[in-house]
């Protein structure tokens, strides 16, 4: 028979939330006053009523000099041209795939925003539009950057980039958007080897480094060869760290998701998701943030 793990309850005094980004937050429910500053701007999140700025969401205050915006702690994603998204293939349409990256609206690749494979310049043609499917099908996995808005709020695509396309084998995990930190590079090799990919719609693609970047592919031959016990190892502690982080409200970039790994690694990797040892990680995590920023 297989050990059971049994563990009585116990009250655990919650994490200081404001510590997490090194300054405190103004956190706000629905219909808490912000200010009755009348000279501040309204932003998203909230609305005037007998001149006081009241939130209509519950998250966190942020201003950006006279502008008062409030930002949803959970909220589907609202794409912004330039952020990088991971998302899974839904319909192939005509000239265009339909992907869900975890917004409201069902994003668009089109077909004259992608790569030929092997990087080829040209005009698509009709050839291109039938094997449309050779490229990318119902269920594939995809890194692409976000191009356009819609009139509608949808999302347009592309991947006119090599370092984007079809991703082979990994672990996705899903966790808000609002945690993922913007930076000028969300493709990161991390030196535990393996990379991830932090989308900004809060889809996470962890996968092992590759030895070599294959250029000639044009991003969408996928590698299907068995991945090494140690590198499966080293991804799923990854992964249970990641969603450690998420469970206690701190923001995701490499270097968070780093320290944690590192604090991870007295333990078994099952045991990353135990509460007590969750709090641990984190907190030392956490610590050498603070320790960083100092």
């Amino acid at each position: 028979m297989a050990a059971v793990t049994m563990r009585l309850p116990a009250v655990r005094a919650p994490l200081d939330s404001s510590a997490s980004r090194g300054g405190e937050k103004h956190l706000v429910a629905p219909g808490d006053t912000i200010t009755t500053d009348t000279g501040y701007m309204r932003g998203h999140g909230t609305y005037v009523e007998d001149e006081k700025l009241i939130a209509s969401v519950a998250g966190v205050v942020e201003r950006v000099n006279k502008l008062v915006c409030v930002r949803a702690l959970k909220a589907r994603y609202n794409g912004e041209i330039g952020d990088i998204v991971v998302g899974r293939i839904t319909e192939v349409q005509q000239k265009r795939w339909k992907v869900e990256t975890n917004s409201r609206l069902d994003s668009v690749l089109l077909l004259s925003s992608i790569n030929l494979p092997g990087g080829e310049l040209r005009r698509k043609s009709a050839e291109d539009e039938l094997a449309m499917r050779d490229y990318l099908q119902e269920g594939d996995l995809i890194s692409a950057e976000v191009q356009s808005i819609f009139s509608d709020g949808a999302v347009s695509l592309h991947t006119r980039s090599l370092k984007y396309g079809k991703l082979a084998q990994g672990v996705l995990v899903q966790v808000s958007p609002s945690l993922v930190k913007r930076q000028k590079t969300h493709f990161h090799d991390l030196p535990c080897g393996a990379s991830v990919i932090l989308g900004n719609n809060g889809f996470i693609w962890i996968y092992p480094t590759p030895e070599q970047k294959d250029d000639e592919a044009g991003g969408y031959t996928t590698n299907l060869e068995p991945v090494p016990l140690s590198d499966r190892e080293v991804i799923s502690r990854l992964r249970n760290c990641i969603v450690a982080l998420v469970t206690h409200k701190m923001m995701l970039f490499d270097t968070s998701i780093l320290y944690c790994y590192e604090a991870s690694l007295p333990h078994q990797i099952k045991d990353i998701l135990k509460p007590e040892v969750t709090e641990e990680i984190v907190l030392e995590a956490r610590q050498r943030l603070l320790d960083l920023e100092g």
